[in-house]
């Protein structure tokens, strides 16, 4: 099978042949349609210092994934030849306390698809039974390579209940646009989202936000009073990692406001913590996906609204054949664009 592989150590990756990869007796094989590239498959391929102490080579990267299913492990149960799959690419051990307790998106021995062992820019993928995700409704085999970062989405949205609550979204990447539409389908009030890109603020405005603010040029308080607010706000993404963000965020939350982090930090950064005790703020740190609950959340949103369907849809900028894989990597590491999908039935 044609795959990107990274054999050693070092930039780049090889478009090369690999033996495909055989099921085990609980695993499921999948021949891969469509793929998504996410910031860290940019890290793995750039390999910076974060891919050099995080990885280990050989490796095939890729863990946003949609497909069909070609071969099923006798163990495995659900899932048959034919079926049009996502996967879950955190894989569990299944025996700490909190997989056994039924929190497997907690398990201390997680392994990531793509990370640790091999993942999705190949032809085909092995993954364990468990982590295959059916899609029992149709849907677009784009959407379904980037149901792995709208799970992100769904995960950070549904942290807290928006329902008829102000919500502020701090970060406008493909992830933190999906959060907004989701906050919106689901009934926020008012939503006000803050980046330093026009093009992506304006995004956010098509995913359903009521403001926006370019804090390069103004603060997060203008757009409350834009909006009548006379409050803060009741609830927190935090999806962009920037040191300014969350303490930006914090000044503007309502006494006993609720943040959801998803955006990984870049640097330290101080934290008015007087303020997060005496307003009784609640921080929440958000990573992957609840196992399986967030998958069927957003299954089910995205079969009941066409509305939502097309905002997530949207996100996706640029397609590009698996064989034109550089150029389709350099894209999504220009910045400002939407998610970057490769076609794996055109290697």
């Amino acid at each position: 099978m044609k795959a990107l592989y990274k054999s050693a150590p070092g930039a780049g990756f090889e478009f090369v042949e690999r033996p495909e990869p055989t099921p085990g007796p609980a695993e499921v094989k999948i021949r891969v349609l469509r793929t998504g590239i996410c910031g860290t498959d940019l890290h793995i391929e750039q390999w910076d210092d974060w891919a050099a102490s995080n990885i280990a080579t050989p490796l095939i990267a890729g863990h946003e994934f949609y497909g069909e299913v070609v071969e099923v492990g006798p163990l495995v149960h659900d899932v048959a030849v034919g079926d049009r799959v996502s996967g879950e690419g955190h894989v569990v051990c299944g025996m700490c306390r909190n997989c056994r307790a039924g929190r497997r998106q907690m398990c201390i021995r997680t392994l990531g698809v793509g990370l640790h062992r091999d993942g999705a820019f190949a032809e085909y993928i092995v993954i364990p039974g468990e982590n295959v995700w059916v899609h029992h409704s149709p849907v677009d085999p784009e959407v379904g390579a980037i149901f792995d970062p709208f799970g992100n989405a769904v995960h950070t949205a549904l942290a807290f209940s928006v329902v008829g609550e102000d919500v502020l979204v701090t970060g406008c990447g493909p992830i933190g646009l999906m959060s907004i539409a989701v906050a919106r389908h689901v009934g926020a009030r008012f939503i006000v989202a803050s980046d330093v890109s026009p093009a992506r603020l304006e995004l956010a405005r098509q995913m359903g936000a009521d403001d926006v603010v370019d804090v390069s040029k103004e603060r997060v308080r203008e757009a409350q009073g834009r909006l009548g607010m006379r409050e803060g706000f009741d609830v927190g993404f935090e999806m962009s990692g920037a040191p300014a963000a969350l303490p930006e965020m914090i000044e503007n939350m309502n006494h006993g406001g609720r943040i959801a982090m998803l955006g990984l930090p870049s640097e330290p950064y101080a934290i008015d913590w007087g303020k997060v005790v005496t307003h009784m703020l609640t921080l929440k740190g958000i990573y992957g996906r609840e196992m399986f609950e967030t998958w069927n959340s957003m299954s089910a949103m995205l079969q009941t609204s066409s509305e939502l369907r097309g905002r997530v849809a949207s996100i996706i900028s640029d397609r590009y054949a698996a064989r034109d894989w550089r150029e389709a990597f350099d894209v999504a590491a220009s910045g400002g664009v939407g998610k970057v999908i490769l076609d794996w039935t055109e290697v």
